[in-house]
């Protein structure tokens, strides 16, 4: 009988022939911690995969306990936490953790990690752990901005990405001390969406890995005066999740957001805008470099022609002078005419409310893009809601129906047909 997974009690690795009955059936995860402030961080994220049905095991550095102690791992993730490598040396607990995972997340990952992850090291039981995993691997960077940009660091997370590994890109915000800047620690629930997508998807390089990807999200606003605007029902909720998505799949992600109040998805740089005339200006420069584009944002298609110093005020006896409007620029059909490189991908998205696959192909033409998002949107469709029902038509003359389910199966297509596209 073949060994099962490693479970740990006090300092001495047991292997059992068995699981235990609660067990049975859940994904096996190993939360790495390495030794930055933000460990504290992981018990969140821990917390979101127990409660989620995930068995985790927690395996942290030396450094990481100075931080967060071993009681607190034990106690949050219902099983003793190994920390030495020589424990039991004949059970070979620094190979059993790895082949049983089915997937590995280092949060925090320190530059230290990156290079030891990157260059094959093996001192401790985390990078032993690393080196055998034959799993999905997620690392989620934590350091200072000097330490993040270092072409050092830039170059092990490059390697690290070449080989399969997904490393989401640290957040912008506060840092140790009074220092800012990119290198945080993502939100916890944000880092817990890349894993639920990356088990989700199982075993296999990502098929986004070096690619950079733009995806436009939320709804412009077009101001009227300094406290009125011209908008839209959208969320933006479709485009963060093929922004998650993206990451997952080990994409780099440029994610341009009007004005959506929706928190920043893990590893991917959110570029916030208000108004079409923004939202081009970002698209533009981001979509320079980027192998695909995808515009899931609800972009205005006229704004007023004139914008008012103050507020507009009503006044007894009169109606109200008309509102002149003039037309928006068509970003859509600006990069699909003119690709910033060759071989780039273009998404729209159509959203109607009648005649919707005739309405659709007609804007698939005339807009010029590769592949078109089609929905019926209505007060009580799509908008706001977690989930969504379309069909996405090619260039070619095709159909691809999407059932009504989460906004991240459809967001799986997407990428499913642009990743053929690219391949």
């Amino acid at each position: 009988m073949s060994a099962g997974p490693v479970v740990w009690w006090g300092r001495r690795a047991v292997l059992f022939q068995e699981e235990t009955e609660k067990d049975v059936g859940k994904p096996k995860v190993v939360l790495g911690v390495s030794g930055g402030i933000a460990a504290y961080k992981a018990c969140d994220l821990l917390r979101r995969l127990t409660e989620s049905g995930h068995d985790v095991r927690v395996v942290p550095t030396a450094s990481a306990l100075h931080f967060v102690g071993a009681a607190t791992w034990s106690a949050l993730s219902g099983h003793p936490v190994p920390t030495e490598v020589w424990d039991d040396v004949h059970e070979v607990p620094h190979v059993r953790i790895g082949q049983h995972a089915d997937l590995v997340v280092v949060a925090p990952a320190t530059a230290d990690m990156l290079a030891k992850a990157a260059h094959g090291l093996a001192d401790d039981l985390l990078t032993n752990t690393l080196l055998t995993a034959r799993c999905p691997v997620v690392f989620a960077p934590a350091m200072h901005t000097e330490m993040w940009e270092h072409p050092a660091t830039q170059e092990n997370v490059a390697t690290l990405r070449r080989r399969g590994a997904v490393v989401v890109e640290p957040a912008v915000g506060r840092l140790t001390g009074a220092d800012s800047g990119k290198g945080r620690l993502p939100d916890p629930g944000e880092i817990f969406e890349v894993c639920r997508r990356v088990l989700a998807r199982g075993v296999g390089e990502p098929d986004l890995a070096g690619r950079h990807v733009v995806v436009s999200a939320g709804g412009t606003r077009e101001p009227l005066d300094p406290v009125r605007f011209l908008g839209n029902r959208s969320s933006g909720k479709q485009g963060y999740a093929l922004a998650r998505t993206a990451a997952a799949r080990g994409a780099r992600v440029t994610l341009i957001a009007a004005n959506t109040g929706l928190p920043d998805p893990a590893g991917v740089d959110v570029v916030p805008v208000g108004t079409a005339v923004q939202l081009r200006e970002e698209v533009l420069r981001a979509a320079a470099d980027a192998d695909a584009v995808v515009m899931a944002a609800a972009v205005a298609d006229f704004r007023p022609a004139a914008y008012a110093a103050g507020k507009i005020k009503k006044q007894d006896g009169r109606e109200p002078e008309p509102v002149a409007l003039v037309r928006n620029p068509d970003i859509l059909a600006e990069i699909s005419a003119d690709r910033a490189r060759p071989g780039q991908v273009v998404v729209g998205f159509a959203a109607e409310t009648d005649d919707v696959l005739a309405n659709g192909r007609a804007k698939l033409k005339r807009k010029g893009c590769d592949l078109l998002v089609v929905n019926e949107v209505g007060e009580r469709k799509t908008f706001g809601s977690e989930e969504n029902e379309a069909v996405v038509l090619d260039a070619e003359g095709g159909e691809t129906p999407v059932a009504h389910g989460p906004k991240e199966a459809l967001a799986d297509t997407v990428w499913d047909l642009v990743a053929g596209r690219l391949g």
